[in-house]
């Protein structure tokens, strides 16, 4: 399926539907794609960075749609866990794992760490490419600063929010 571009679409690299909301929500200008209008698989994460799978997510979404691409990697650093899950936060309980069985699986290994050494940060790098082989993407980088609590609290968000605070 190819679709012409207008100045306002933009293929959003992620078939996660939290991901999805979310943007849709901050650009309600733009027409936001999720890549799954184009293809079913998402890109191998081979990079050993947060801006390399986010660059690696851009490129594969853009090769099959034509157009714009948006991209994030993202993820959760624990200090106590030596900044674990990191890249591997997604499928830190395995492929195919759950929100709730990653975040079971950090509560169980933060097992007995005091509050005081939970901290940790929620890292997020978006990248912005206007075709697969754009030369300069636009890459922004922003971390928020927390720390990993007890048990789960709330209702909202999705992924790690539940225990970062």
């Amino acid at each position: 399926m190819v679709i012409q571009p207008t100045p306002q679409q933009i293929v959003l690299a992620s078939n996660n539907q939290g991901k999805i909301r979310e943007i849709q929500a901050l650009l309600p200008d733009y027409s936001i794609i999720p890549q799954a209008e184009f293809i079913q698989s998402e890109a191998e994460e081979t990079g050993v960075t947060f801006v390399e799978n986010a660059l690696l997510k851009a490129r594969h979404a853009a090769q099959h749609s034509h157009l714009p691409v948006l991209a994030d990697d993202s993820g959760l650093a624990v200090d106590a866990l030596s900044g674990a899950p990191g890249i591997f936060s997604a499928r830190y309980a395995g492929i195919g794992a759950s929100d709730q069985d990653n975040v079971n699986k950090l509560l169980m290994e933060l097992n007995g760490v005091p509050l005081e050494e939970r901290t940790a940060r929620f890292i997020c790098v978006m990248v912005l490419i206007e075709h697969a082989n754009d030369p300069v993407p636009v890459i922004a980088q922003g971390t928020w600063e927390g720390r990993i609590l007890f048990h789960p609290t709330g209702a909202n968000g999705f992924g790690y929010d539940p225990v970062f605070w």
